[in-house]
């Protein structure tokens, strides 16, 4: 029985999200069925996120057992010669028989990339989000800081039954522009559903003044997974890295 890892990055726009779903194209279910066809063998992908509908990968980091010997590269290939396209392994090797793309992980960095909406292209629309209007990366990252370390996230998940810990620990967060865009990158062990999106969603509020300046705040303070929660657009957000 060999562990296999895969690092490998994907277009979230064509597919109905991660995680495999019964009659949907998922990313998930999209790579165990080329294992299957070309190998034989039904496998079952660990992998250290799910991403929603619409969110990238530029590191995503999953691992599978296979009964067959075979090399990593081979699989590599199949792989990319099957989801040409869509899905690119960047790297492929056998790993320790107790590595958990999932529960091995020390950190995960997601990157979210946003551009004036006037100045997006019809090439780049499934991969930055909108802005209506300019922005400051310092005071965006003024306004984000409350975030960092380690507190009760209700009011920025949405329900999940797998996952019944709120609490989370931001490591870093980080805003900048670069050829005209704007970046930000959030780093934690682990983080809930939709975090990301609804933890961005939230600053932009507030930075457009949508939200009074203490809405961060107030509902780090006052935990409500009820609660209003404003997503940020899916088609800006990356799974960026991966560290172990």
């Amino acid at each position: 029985m060999k562990n296999i890892k895969i690092v490998y990055e994907y277009d979230g726009s064509k597919f109905s999200g991660f995680q495999r779903q019964l009659n949907k194209k998922t990313v998930q279910g999209s790579i165990e069925e080329v294992i299957k066809n070309y190998f034989n063998e039904e496998v079952n992908l660990l992998s250290s996120g799910r991403t929603d509908k619409g969110v990238h990968a530029l590191g995503q980091v999953s691992n599978f057992f296979m009964e067959k010997s075979i090399s990593p590269d081979i699989i590599k290939g199949i792989l990319n010669r099957a989801l040409s396209g869509k899905i690119r392994v960047t790297d492929a090797k056998e790993a320790d028989s107790d590595f958990h793309a999932r529960f091995s992980a020390k950190t995960r960095t997601y990157l979210y990339i946003m551009k004036l909406k006037d100045e997006i292209t019809p090439f780049e629309s499934s991969y930055v989000s909108a802005l209506d209007g300019k922005i400051i990366p310092e005071k965006l990252q003024k306004i984000m800081e409350p975030f960092i370390g380690r507190h009760n996230f209700d009011s920025f998940r949405k329900k999940d039954k797998d996952n019944k810990n709120p609490e989370r620990e931001i490591n870093n967060i980080r805003c900048y522009e670069e050829d005209k865009r704007l970046f930000i990158e959030i780093e934690g062990k682990s983080f809930l559903k939709t975090m990301i999106r609804i933890m961005i969603g939230s600053a932009l509020a507030v930075y457009f003044e949508k939200r009074n300046p203490d809405y961060i705040c107030d509902k780090l303070d006052n935990p409500d997974s009820d609660g209003e929660k404003i997503l940020a657009p899916s088609e800006g957000l990356y799974l960026y890295k991966v560290n172990y």
